[in-house]
């Protein structure tokens, strides 16, 4: 009997075969109007659940299906997943054609720009991206070196000063306009700040090193001072996309303008009352000035949304015409049902967590699973007392939050073994990997750091350095020696990522078990995990990029930690839910003073507030609860009378019905 033939396709749909794409059958009237839009800006204002992503993908396949070159196509994003995702669906339309488009964050996109162009600002092509951990040991240690760690005076520590450095860059400020702001109680320590910084920026220049912001900054310089090149980038890229516009900060913003510069046509989707990461850098701003910034932009209003049920959409329509700017727009539901999201007054917070639990074990036995239930908050503390009322109930729940799997200290040891190979002049990574070594101190590693620093071969100066140690009988000589072969070992440019990290890992792990004897074996795990994903890349260059540009989010231990088949009920602030959906969604502690929190009394965080009510009420489909308590503590006033939140006052019964709870009698 002869073998069965299966015919394995190239991956080209039907659609790229000429069959073509009967949009106005797959699109509602205002998305068909989007992907539509032919030259010139436009701004799509998207509302919640109203199918952006469809408009995007979709705008993708019809320009490549009228004959535009995929590559002329730029689609920027907040996320390499959703551009891959994005990206994917288009492919299913068109073909693989799709996979010639520029597409990834705005990141990425700078870094590869400033690979191809840097040198024309004196930028080396190998240059290396320092991630917040690094920029913050880099701060660190120019603060040492500049007497600033003992001064008489209260400092900044290290992750306060990236943090100002950052969000004052972020947000179009100078340092000390940031500090005068945010920072008062530096106020009298803003001369030093202002210097270390200074310090920091020139270092970097010397080294050869960007941080995550430098990449857009400098991008920004190289176009601004470069005519050429700049018409050139914006003649290669003359269609350009761009998700979530709401979430810009103003060098995105500019960014965009300088890459439009040669042809003007850009479209922007996103939604103004999504618009909630200002701490970020993000500016409210830029999508309400879109139409100032690009003249003549034609504004599409997407307002079917197909998530949600009227009476919940009702609800956000309510929250969001109170605000004071805005684009005026109106949610309307595809779906058909009803159900009228309820209010509902606790006495006390314990009462809040057990009308939660409850409901959740009800809607449990209705055939809900857990998967489909969120609970939200304003702050991450707000959920603490509800996850005590869980756990005694048997309610397994994963809170959305936590360290990210990059910002590790194990995963950062073993990247900086790998980074000093990539970059030698790469100084932070060198403190890292030095101080690792028994014996070594802040001291001793910078006194070797300045030696490394000009020598042309650092494996090499490392082994004369051990040598000349072991005459000293100086009890780090074989470490030193140690790291010298290994780093001798994985220079090799044939060698594959996954192989070098191999290596690494036979040195790292027995430093790593010494260092964190308590829990080695869930760290080992999470390097076994490292060691997958650098399977997947063929260059060192390519792995540490991605990992500074789009880091994995979550440590192995906590994903082994739980059955995978297991249901879990999801606690998250709201921040972190933006862009996810649930059957049924609780929002706790929806009362004055905790959301708003009582420090939101500038006009512009009252806004922001309200707009993550707006946010967490359309992450529902079916069912919406919003629960507060009546009796607050106050660790100033002892206990006070809560009322709800104002972003919920004067709403009729009709759109908000009321309830209140009572303790079931005995």
């Amino acid at each position: 009997m002869a073998d069965k033939v299966i015919i394995l396709r190239t991956g080209n749909s039907s659609a790229s075969a000429g069959t073509g794409i009967d949009y106005a059958a797959l699109l509602n009237p205002a998305q068909l109007e989007a992907v539509m839009h032919d030259e010139g800006p436009a701004l799509v204002i998207a509302g919640a659940g109203s199918g952006k992503t469809r408009i995007i993908v979709y705008r993708v396949a019809r320009l490549i299906e009228k004959g535009v070159p995929p590559q002329a196509i730029l689609m920027l994003t907040f996320t390499r997943r959703a551009a891959q995702e994005m990206l994917g669906r288009v492919e299913q339309l068109v073909g693989e054609r799709c996979r010639q488009v520029a597409g990834g964050t705005f990141h990425s996109f700078a870094n590869v720009m400033l690979r191809r162009y840097g040198q024309a600002i004196g930028l080396s092509p190998n240059f290396t991206i320092l991630d917040r951990g690094d920029m913050e040991d880099l701060i660190n240690l120019l603060r040492a070196q500049m007497g600033l760690a003992s001064s008489e005076h209260r400092f900044p520590k290290k992750s306060t000063l990236a943090e100002m450095i950052s969000i004052a860059r972020n947000k179009a400020r100078t340092l000390e306009e940031e500090i005068a702001l945010e920072y008062p109680h530096f106020i009298d320590q803003t001369e030093k700040i202002v210097r270390l910084a200074s310090a920091y920026a020139d270092y970097k220049r010397s080294r050869g090193l960007l941080d995550y912001d430098d990449l857009l900054y400098t991008l920004a310089e190289l176009l601004h001072n470069n005519a050429e090149i700049r018409r050139r980038i914006s003649a290669l890229h003359r269609y350009i996309m761009v998700d979530e516009y709401q979430d810009t900060n103003p060098i995105q913003a500019e960014l965009i303008s300088l890459l439009a510069d040669y042809h003007q046509n850009v479209m922007a989707v996103g939604d103004d009352g999504q618009s909630i990461y200002s701490f970020r850098g993000a500016d409210f701003r830029n999508i309400l000035e879109f139409p100032k910034r690009f003249p003549n932009a034609r504004i599409i209003k997407v307002e079917e949304n197909y998530r949600s049920l009227q009476g919940i959409l009702d609800l956000a329509n309510e929250i969001l015409a109170g605000a004071s700017r805005k684009y005026t727009k109106t949610l309307f539901a595809h779906r058909v049902g009803q159900f009228t999201p309820i209010l509902v007054r606790a006495q006390d917070e314990p009462m809040q967590s057990r009308f939660v639990a409850q409901r959740i074990l009800e809607l449990r036995e209705e055939g809900v699973e857990l998967g489909e239930i969120a609970v939200l908050f304003r702050s991450s503390f707000h959920s603490f007392d509800l996850e005590l009322e869980l756990q005694r109930r048997n309610i397994p729940f994963v809170k959305r939050g936590g360290f990210k799997f990059i910002e590790t200290a194990h995963i950062k040891d073993a990247l900086a073994h790998l980074r000093v190979v990539a970059n030698p002049a790469d100084m932070v990574s060198w403190m890292r990997v030095l101080k690792l070594i028994p014996g070594i101190g802040d001291r001793k590693a910078h006194a070797i750091v300045e030696t490394l620093s000009k020598a042309n071969d650092a494996p090499q100066e490392l082994k004369a350095l051990a040598e000349l140690m072991r005459s000293k009988s100086h009890k780090a000589a074989d470490g030193l020696a140690r790291l010298a072969a290994l780093l001798s070992e994985i220079r090799s440019d044939r060698a594959r990522p996954a192989d070098q990290l191999a290596v690494v890992l036979q040195y790292y792990v027995p430093l790593m078990r010494d260092e964190y004897p308590d829990d080695y074996p869930k760290r080992e795990r999470d390097l076994e995990h490292f060691h997958e994903i650098a399977q997947r890349y063929r260059s060192l260059e390519a792995l540490l990029t991605d990992v500074a540009l789009e880091p994995p989010s979550d440590s192995v231990g906590d994903v082994l930690a739980t059955d995978s088949d297991d249901e879990l009920l999801t606690l998250s602030t709201i921040h972190s839910a933006k862009g996810l959906e649930w059957k049924v969604v609780f929002i706790i502690w929806a009362a004055e003073g905790r959301f708003p929190p009582l420090q939101s009394i500038d006009p512009e965080q009252l806004e922001e507030e309200r707009r993550l009510m707006y946010v967490a009420v359309t992450r529902a489909r079916d069912e919406l609860y919003i629960v507060y308590p009546i009796r607050m503590f106050d660790r100033v006033l002892g206990y006070t009378l809560g009322q709800a939140s104002r972003f919920l006052e004067g709403i009729s019964p009709q759109t908000l019905m009321t309830a209140s709870l009572e303790e079931e009698s005995t």
